[in-house]
């Protein structure tokens, strides 16, 4: 275990002795440091491993570019690029096996980059000013990135800000000797969803899709689970997709602060992975249950699941809005796509009957999509609900389908 190495990024020109502390504690737990300086005016207090120099140029340019521009948003830009590329390749190259990027909102920017340029199961530690806060996009956020606040840290090091640092420090080095990466010996489904009590379809589908070859990841779709669906789709990493929960693409559309980003329901699409989709818990739109609801459905009945999170009906209007919304995303969709339509319901909730039905809602959610989906997406309708067995039936058979024609890369 003591051969793991820490890249440990930051501008050691103006926090060589919070890094170089970082650095320090590493070594004493018996692990090993890459440094890699993204500084841009001064110099460390003894060189880095990797420069400045070396991080301005991987990007394609250099610090005099960077320094001319006089424009300190710019010049972190380019250090951004350089920094992200240069850790991708050391990455390919076995030189590091786990990263820690230390920084204020400027280093945070940076560190974001560096840290989405690595695969999951990297471990990628943020130590920042700016960690939980808002100013971060959902979409700016790797799968399995862990962040720490830098308490009491802006300027110079004390026992505060020491506890944060050497908490980082151990925890970055810790996870890269006990990480196991994935795999992936099998083909992998990405399946979207959420608890049982509303969605149940993954309770006969993963075991099903398991005795077919499959491993089956099942990402809660209440924001960041999105964000770790969308990132893995982007790496390519699903054999074919489920994205049966689309509920982040309506909390975005409504301005909710529980999104998994604007690129929500397309990186699937951009990667050309078969996907299948439907509409889980579609008509309800989720926000922060201690603030206020977002303008777009302020004086809509609220719904508290918890003290965390609460969530209003979708109005007929802004259920067509939803419909139209997914039919424009995966119009895009550069691979499969097939659209199961559970006529019946997306949730368990909104039976004929329940406590959030809507039959004129579900009608014109309904109708919307019949009008608004595009032709490269094939649309079945199912005469359910989306947890009754028949849509778990269909959606095995259009898998079964794709495998047999080669279109989804079965289990060897």
């Amino acid at each position: 275990m003591s051969d793991r190495t820490i890249l440990v990024v930051g501008t050691y020109d103006t926090k060589d002795d919070e890094l170089n502390y970082i650095c320090d504690v590493i070594r004493g737990q018996g692990g090993h440091v890459l440094t890699m300086d993204v500084s841009v005016l001064g110099d460390p207090s003894k060189p880095a491993d990797i420069s400045k120099h070396d991080v301005a140029g991987e990007g394609g340019h250099t610090i005099q570019e960077a320094i001319d521009g006089e424009d300190e948003n710019l010049a972190m830009q380019i250090m951004a690029k350089g920094a992200a590329a240069l850790t991708a390749r050391l990455y390919s190259e076995d030189r590091f096996d786990g990263v820690l990027v230390l920084g204020g909102t400027m280093g945070t920017d940076l560190a974001l980059d560096v840290c989405s340029a690595l695969p999951l199961g990297v471990p990628k530690y943020i130590v920042s000013t700016v960690s939980f806060s808002p100013l971060i996009p959902p979409e700016r956020l790797p799968a399995d990135i862990q962040m720490i606040l830098w308490a009491g840290g802006l300027y110079g090091l004390n026992s505060v800000c020491k506890a944060s640092l050497s908490q980082a420090a151990g925890a970055v080095l810790g996870a890269a000797r006990a990480v196991e990466k994935p795999k992936l010996e099998r083909p992998l489904i990405g399946m979207t969803s959420f608890g049982k009590t509303v969605l149940r379809y993954m309770v006969a589908l993963k075991p099903a899709l398991e005795a077919r070859g499959f491993e089956v990841a099942v990402f809660h779709a209440t924001g960041m689970g999105g964000r770790a669906f969308e990132s893995l789709a982007a790496e390519g990493a699903f054999a074919a997709v489920m994205d049966f929960a689309p509920q982040e693409v309506g909390n975005h559309l409504m301005g909710s602060a529980i999104s998994a980003g604007a690129d929500r329901m397309t990186n699937a699409g951009k990667a050309a992975i078969p996907q299948i989709v439907s509409t889980g818990c579609y008509d309800l739109v989720d926000f922060i249950g201690w603030q206020e609801a977002p303008q777009k459905v302020a004086g809509q009945e609220v719904h508290a699941h918890n003290r965390l999170l609460s969530s209003v009906m979708m109005t007929t209007d802004q259920r067509r809005e939803m419909a139209r919304e997914m039919c424009k995303k995966l119009a895009a969709a550069k691979g499969p796509v097939t659209f199961l339509l559970p006529l019946r319901g997306g949730n368990e909730w909104d039976r004929e009957g329940g406590p959030l039905s809507s039959p004129e809602g579900l009608k014109a959610f309904n109708e919307e999509i019949r009008q608004a989906c595009p032709a490269n997406v094939t649309l079945i309708e199912i005469d359910a609900h989306i947890n009754d067995a028949a849509f778990s039936e269909a959606a095995l058979k259009v898998l079964d389908g794709w495998t047999a024609s080669g279109i989804v890369k079965g289990a060897a």
